[in-house]
């Protein structure tokens, strides 16, 4: 069995512990018993509570289930504390699997309530760096390399993306997107409220 806390007081959580200790903190938030969303998402009680003490790997058809259950977006499971930067790798992430298909959703960023967000697809050459101003306080951007490689991010301290990588920033502060590769690809999304 799987000591979540002891994980946690490490700052060493698994993806498991902390998807496990999300979905028991909506299950109590929302007043629910183990049997009573159990019955209400249709998996077994003993799955449930195997999920809620880190043991397992739901499928992306159980966690919506649950989140169904409950009134709830299932990004609400991947749900991390704002950071003010965050870089995923293209073999990195909080990823689920489907129970028969051969597909794979990698969470990169939920939305919080209250937000609203404008999507990009950028092309960029090598040569002058794109240096954007910041943009009003609680604006993040997301970005996720599609080809080619880049520097990105505040202007103090970009970080270096290959195809596949995701990074998020706040971008209250000048930042920048430094195309290294001709024909250079990338979807942003920018987040505001």
């Amino acid at each position: 069995m799987t000591d979540i806390t002891n994980n946690l007081l490490r700052n060493n959580p698994s993806r498991i512990d902390l998807l496990a200790l999300s979905i028991k903190r909506e299950r109590l938030a929302a007043g629910l018993s183990l049997t009573e969303l159990a019955k209400r998402a249709g998996v077994a009680k003993s799955t449930l509570s195997q999920l809620e003490s880190g043991i397992g790997n739901p499928s992306i058809e159980t966690l919506w289930s649950l989140a169904m259950a409950m009134g709830l977006q299932v990004t609400r499971f991947f749900e991390q504390p704002q950071q003010t930067l965050r870089v995923i790798r293209a073999n990195e992430g909080m990823t689920t699997y489907a129970e028969t298909a051969n597909y794979a959703a990698t969470l990169l960023a939920d939305c919080p309530a209250g937000v609203q967000r404008d999507i990009y697809r950028l092309k960029v050459q090598p040569g002058e760096v794109r240096l954007s101003q910041s943009h009003p306080l609680g604006t993040v951007e997301h970005v996720v390399l599609c080809s080619g490689s880049a520097h990105i991010g505040p202007a103090t301290g970009p970080v270096l993306l290959n195809a596949g990588d995701y990074i998020s920033y706040l971008a209250n502060v000048p930042h920048v997107f430094e195309a290294l590769e001709a024909d250079t690809t990338a979807v942003m999304v920018i987040e505001h409220s």
